[in-house]
């Protein structure tokens, strides 16, 4: 038995399961979300107007045209993508519970890829937890939230990882532009357990870096790109290298681990910069690293002018293509990029172009890169095209989700 508000007792409530709205989809719409797709958008929704009063982020039982249940999902009245598949069952109840047991399925699958608990435990909708992300650095796990649904489950998800992880701290991220989509305000950044008193360090292909997980891009560290630094260092002894957009040194100071003579680094955020110094000194490879703070276009426009020539250049710069009005020009920018970059890469050097648009997939990227070397008048050849680490793994239907790309190529 319960009390209501005016004092009079009552039967206890019914489960969440059972008072939870029901959703259904249009006619023939529910064959996409049957073989597996994880999203049902605005326009295959039967959108009754008591649904539209749902506050974003509702949990709701879903089903197709005739009332057959699909499973349980998030739903999202405002949004483009108004459902999100969370489970099958019809009556499950998403709660600490069910958090928990994701991220244990998603530590078990991190468990087996790598020995150091420095990754991406959590992404999104290929761990089924849609709109989430959480990476681990050592005893301080890092979410961000850019769902409407998780958002509002923050408690239990801070929960749900201290029962599974049991770290020293817990952060969330609210301020990622991603949340915009969702129609909930970017936010604050918060230490919703322990305490975190500066950079983070981890490690990463035998080296040492600094992360700051509360007022560093996303949340702290870019682990996707962990198997391209391995790769690109393996070019790097007794060699010049030119780290672009290096943010906190991962692959120039990894490339001075490897041996190599000379690197600079590049970015215009001073505190970047600071995290990329601190880990040069961390690997004791200081001497060999230096850092030149500024515009990556302005700054490699001057080192053409300067003639400078550099063995291993990297371009890793933040996303040129944030929507799809941006494409045109954000493809231009990948292209510009690369002519300056081919134009410092010595004769027989490498160079390695990366983009994180999504919007921009595998063989447009490759087209601007090919053009920019053109441009430089120059030739080679492609070594190799790749992606995101295995801790960044895609949902089988969202190819489009598998958002990095990259190409490491020898100039002649």
């Amino acid at each position: 038995m319960t009390t209501t508000e005016t004092g009079a007792t009552a039967a206890a409530p019914a489960s969440p399961a059972r008072r939870r709205a029901t959703v259904a989809l249009l006619k023939d719409h529910q064959r996409r979300l049957r073989q597996g797709h994880p999203w049902a958008y605005s326009n295959e929704v039967h959108m009754e107007a008591h649904l539209k009063a749902l506050p974003r982020g509702s949990i709701v039982r879903l089903t197709d045209a005739g009332g057959t249940p699909l499973g349980t999902a998030a739903f999202n009245p405002h949004a483009l993508v108004a459902v999100r598949m969370l489970t099958t069952d019809p009556t499950a109840a998403i709660d600490r519970a069910f958090l928990a047991g994701r991220l244990a399925k998603a530590a078990a699958l991190r468990a087996r890829l790598w020995d150091g608990p420095f990754h991406r435990l959590v992404h999104a909708e290929a761990d089924r937890l849609p709109g989430l992300v959480v990476d681990r650095y050592g005893d301080v796990v890092v979410a961000q939230l850019n769902a409407a649904w998780i958002d509002a489950l923050a408690d239990d998800l801070v929960d749900a990882i201290r029962d599974t992880l049991a770290p020293r701290a817990v952060v969330l991220r609210r301020d990622s532009p991603a949340r915009q989509q969702e129609g909930i305000e970017a936010g604050d950044v918060t230490v919703a357990h322990g305490t975190v008193d500066g950079p983070v360090a981890i490690e990463e292909n035998g080296a040492r870096f600094l992360a700051d997980v509360v007022g560093g891009q996303k949340t702290g560290w870019f682990f996707d790109q962990r198997d391209n630094r391995a790769f690109v260092a393996g070019f790097a002894r007794d060699a010049r290298v030119l780290d672009l957009y290096t943010y906190g040194g991962g692959f120039g100071v990894l490339a001075a681990m490897r041996g190599a003579a000379q690197v600079t680094l590049v970015d215009r955020s001073a505190p970047a910069l600071d995290l990329a110094t601190g880990a040069a000194a961390l690997n004791g490879v200081a001497d060999r690293v230096a850092t030149r703070k500024g515009d990556v276009f302005d700054v490699l426009e001057a080192l053409v002018a300067e003639g400078a020539r550099f063995d291993v250049v990297i371009g890793d710069p933040p996303a040129f293509v944030k929507s799809k009005k941006d494409l045109a020009a954000g493809a231009k920018g990948y292209r510009k990029l690369t002519r300056l970059m081919a134009q410092v890469t010595a004769p027989g050097g490498i160079l390695f172009a990366a983009s994180c648009s999504h919007n921009v997939d595998v063989p447009a990227f490759a087209a601007e890169v090919a053009r920019g070397l053109s441009e430089a008048s120059r030739t080679g050849r492609v070594l190799r095209t790749s992606g995101a680490a295995a801790d960044h793994p895609v949902h089988p239907n969202l190819p489009e989700s598998a958002y990095l790309k990259a190409q490491t190529l020898q100039v002649d």
